[in-house]
């Protein structure tokens, strides 16, 4: 996302901060070369401190309204599956980066899976999408979606790079969609 804003890619859109939930995101160091502001907050610190899931998705939505009053959050790499106290704040405004196609493959390891069930026989393409996030794991209404056939001979590093390369591109079209087309949630 960071290439495509510079290239122009992104339209109106601009990342005014990026929030990982791990130190050691790659993504905080890319902000961090781009000048762009970060954020890390981590589940770990809340859980050591009593507090619980909830309040930790209920704290990052305060910071991030208070701080950048988004019109946009696109989760691209945040694994943490984000409670309605999240959620719920931004409804409408957060989507989501997921590598299988709609009704397939929810959640975690969705390119294992895919892969595993090429190696079996059951299926012969994969996909990536971009959804609106519901509290429905990977449930949204989709934005873009694009087919990646699987291939007699791929590794599953091969699989993964092609969903990469995919990701890379239809993630900045669903950005750009999403805030100069208005598309809703709904």
């Amino acid at each position: 996302l960071i290439d495509a804003e510079r290239q122009g890619e992104l339209g109106s859109g601009a990342i005014t901060l990026v929030v990982s939930n791990k130190k050691s995101a790659y993504g905080l160091t890319r902000a961090a070369e781009a000048s762009i502001p970060t954020h890390v907050r981590t589940l770990k610190e809340y859980k050591d401190a009593g507090k619980t899931r909830e309040d930790f998705d209920r704290e990052l939505a305060e910071y991030i309204e208070e701080s950048q009053h988004p019109d946009l959050i696109v989760l691209a790499g945040w694994m943490h599956i984000l409670s309605p106290a999240f959620v719920d704040r931004f409804r409408g405004k957060i989507i989501n980066l997921h590598p299988a196609l709609p009704g397939e493959l929810d959640g975690a390891h969705a390119i294992d899976r895919a892969y595993s069930e090429f190696k079996a026989g059951e299926r012969t393409k994969t996909g990536v999408m971009v959804h609106f996030v519901i509290p429905e794991v990977d449930k949204g209404k989709p934005i873009l979606t694009q087919d990646i056939p699987c291939v007699e001979g791929d590794s599953l590093e091969d699989l993964e790079n092609r969903i990469h390369v995919v990701e890379h591109e239809i993630l900045p079209k669903a950005v750009k969609l999403v805030l100069e087309d208005n598309l809703s949630a709904a």
